[in-house]
């Protein structure tokens, strides 16, 4: 088990991508510590699945937006586990499709603080307990793109992330390693709520592997990037989108 003894956060971790990061995150030996906000039954299934595997967890509800929040998800994983050596910041969404010219002030703060200010406040206070270890940021492929209809807000949040991620990359090492995922159209509610159902069978029948991805895939990548099996790799914002666009 490449992450036994470790212990890993997962932000948004009550379902699809974070609840798919913390199962493989716990299949190579991490504690897990899950953050939610609303989906407390998929993370309370989440710790369940993990337990009955025979690994470690606990689920803790909270708003990232929000420092309290943060500082609650923090004390509580290092009250449970001692320390922490991996996060993964994978909280964040889409709020609601608005064109700039239709968006209040309101929104477009809401969705910087939702993608873009939760991640730099988890990173923050999980620095107090990170002697060395990774950080795996969930970025998206609208941050290279700039994203869909109604989406230049989200895309600007990502697009940020990726570029905190190659700053941090620089700020962290050599002890502490930056990454960030760009998925593509993964088949998540993310898309159930925000995307037309023709589209994704368009994007599935142009993909050169002619489907969305699953949180498993996006778990998998996680995982390579939170072990030592990417040590040699920092400040990447790595494209995982089946081919639908090359950078």
């Amino acid at each position: 088990m490449k992450l036994a003894g470790k212990t890993a956060i997962v932000t948004g971790g009550g379902r699809d991508i974070g609840s798919a990061c913390a199962k493989a995150l716990a299949a190579e030996g991490a504690n897990v510590a899950i953050n939610y906000f609303a989906s407390s039954k998929g993370a309370d299934a989440t710790v369940a699945a993990i337990e009955a595997a025979g690994g470690k967890a606990i689920a803790v509800q909270g708003d990232l937006t929000k420092p309290e929040g943060v500082q609650a998800l923090v004390d509580a994983t290092v009250a449970a586990f001692g320390g922490i050596d991996v996060l993964v910041n994978n909280s964040g969404g889409l709020i609601e499709r608005k064109t700039i010219a239709e968006m209040p002030l309101a929104h477009w703060n809401a969705v910087m603080d939702l993608n873009l200010t939760s991640t730099f406040m988890m990173i923050k206070a999980c620095l107090a307990h990170m002697k060395e270890g990774a950080i795996v940021n969930i970025a998206s492929q609208a941050g290279r793109d700039g994203g869909g209809p109604g989406a230049v807000a989200y895309a600007t949040s990502k697009g940020a992330v990726m570029t905190m991620t190659r700053g941090l990359a620089k700020e962290l090492g050599p002890k502490i390693r930056v990454n960030a995922l760009c998925p593509g159209m993964i088949d998540t509610d993310f898309h159930n709520i925000f995307t037309k159902d023709e589209v994704r069978r368009n994007v599935e029948a142009a993909s050169p592997v002619k489907r969305q991805g699953t949180p498993q895939d996006i778990a998998n990548l996680v995982t390579f990037l939170a072990t030592d099996d990417s040590a040699f790799m920092t400040g990447t914002n790595v494209d995982i989108n089946g081919g639908m666009l090359f950078s």
